[in-house]
């Protein structure tokens, strides 16, 4: 393996990291920016809407824009947008102001996301093997090393723009001195995205019938991702009896058992096959929310939660996975397609399980993400997709042409 690859995965690494640690940052910080801007209560829902249905645009935007401009360079620019960003909305006064740096973390989020998970796949194609869930582990330890800066603010009861400032310091150089080493896929065929982007609408059509399935596991994986971030808290004391200080557990223990399942499901890919993982993880996923559901107390229910992170963890690593297999010509037209199911799923699952839990139960309201993650298993042959299947007996020897990583800023 070369040197150029080896950089070109830890600097993307670190760049799904840093991600982690600003997405953190702003969504652990909601009820401080409702108060910094005075944003009521009946409002703060249309502004936690805006981000991720811009995002779904920059990521569509994103599509287009690979057909001209590197992925790397998109991604290299991206992120020190989404980082002043984070900046703007701890800095600002007025709620016009609070608006526009919503507005342009959200774009900017699309635009990373999508870059940052075609350079993934397109590395793992390069390495031969599985990798896209090392890359996703970071962004859980990210995701990790944000909640617990954001904890530190709220502890010292610190300005917005004081905790965010020295992050925003030390990582906006930090990223654009890593983004030298990003690699861009060298191995598809000249202007084949140009290509796929341009065909007309019957090929359209015929790629969507294959992403499809993707999709609905990425939208199911988000749904139950939110279940847990919007409502395990809530769940924990008002359903099961916690203290609130326990209820603030449920979140952490999933994130970090998020992190341990990445940390070793490469392995678990590599061993068994993509198939075996999603099915297994689908199946322990739903498991957990079926503990959730029938929890008699908080730490059976913290149990459920544990479960989930274990479970959830693989499948939207994967599903990026599959896409690049199942189109190795156009994987960064699917990607970013894909991508944008992301912030489908993170739209629709927390309404859906508010909206159930107060006309039903939120203990029945926990068994709708639970037979969602459970359709993955129907769909779950698309993950095998040629030819590229990494996995016990799957491993081949591939010679990429990886030419210069990304250089210059």
């Amino acid at each position: 393996m070369t040197d150029v690859l080896r950089r070109g995965r830890a600097s993307l690494a670190f760049g799904f990291c840093v991600q982690g640690v600003a997405f953190a940052l702003l969504v652990t910080r909601i009820p401080a920016i409702q108060d910094r801007y005075g944003v009521s209560d009946a409002l703060l829902p249309a502004f936690l809407a805006a981000v991720p249905i811009l995002a779904g645009i920059g990521s569509v935007s994103t599509e287009r824009l690979v057909r001209r401009v590197p992925p790397s360079r998109l991604l290299r620019w991206s992120q020190p947008v989404v980082l002043l960003a984070l900046l703007g909305v701890g800095a600002g006064e007025r709620m016009l102001e609070l608006g526009v740096a919503l507005a342009a973390f959200g774009l900017a989020v699309g635009v990373l996301d999508a870059s940052m998970n075609m350079l993934g796949v397109s590395l793992q194609r390069a390495y031969g093997r599985s990798i896209m869930l090392s890359f996703h582990a970071a962004y859980s330890l990210g995701g990790i090393v944000g909640a617990s800066l954001a904890w530190v603010g709220a502890h010292w009861d610190l300005a917005l723009w004081v905790s965010y400032l020295p992050v925003v310091l030390v990582l906006l150089p930090a990223v654009l001195v890593g983004s030298r080493w990003y690699v861009d896929d060298q191995g598809a065929a000249p202007g084949a995205e140009e290509k796929a982007g341009e065909t007309g609408a019957e090929g359209q059509a015929v790629v969507f019938k294959w992403l499809l399935p993707l999709c609905l596991v990425m939208t199911f994986a988000y749904i139950g991702d939110s279940t847990v971030s919007n409502w395990s808290a809530k769940y924990l004391q008002d359903v099961l009896g916690s203290s609130e200080q326990l209820a603030t557990v449920p979140y952490n223990v999933y994130m970090v058992t998020t992190l341990l399942g990445r940390a070793i499901g490469d392995l678990g890919v590599r061993r068994f096959g993509a198939v075996a993982v999603v099915r297994g993880g689908a199946l322990v996923a739903a498991g957990g929310f079926a503990v959730v559901a029938g929890a008699p107390g908080a730490w059976v229910g913290m149990l459920g939660f544990t479960l989930l992170g274990l479970g959830l963890c693989v499948l939207v690593p994967q599903t990026f996975a599959a896409a690049g297999r199942l189109f190795p010509g156009a994987s960064d037209a699917a990607v970013a397609r894909l991508n944008v199911f992301n912030y489908v799923g993170f739209l629709i699952g927390s309404p859906l399980v508010g909206a159930l839990g107060d006309l039903w139960s939120y203990r029945g309201a926990m068994l709708v993400p639970m037979v969602l993650v459970l359709v993955t298993l129907v769909y779950a042959r698309s993950f095998a997709a040629q030819p590229d299947r990494y996995g016990g007996g799957h491993e081949r020897p591939r010679t990429a042409d990886v030419g210069r990583g990304s250089n210059g800023l």
